[in-house]
């Protein structure tokens, strides 16, 4: 499923992402579950335990997305 290269794992099907601007990859927050409902993560990685918070489970990815931005604005405000 996932290649290990120098230790790190990379990342397969649609959990990353190409931005449109400069053509990096980013890593996408939201996923969607098992159950069909979507789950937002936080981008960055918690340093004790390796995994990325729950920023909250949604039933629809437009719920999400909104969601996503009201993050992304009280981040800066």
């Amino acid at each position: 499923m996932a290649d290990v290269e120098a230790g790190r794992r990379l990342s397969v099907g649609n959990e990353c992402e190409r931005d449109g601007i400069s053509g990096q990859r980013r890593r996408e927050m939201i996923r969607k579950l098992k159950s069909g409902e979507y789950r937002i993560y936080s981008r960055h990685q918690d340093p004790k335990t390796g995994r990325r918070k729950n920023l909250g489970t949604f039933a629809t990815r437009e719920k999400a997305q909104e969601h996503e931005k009201a993050i992304q604005y009280f981040k800066r405000h």
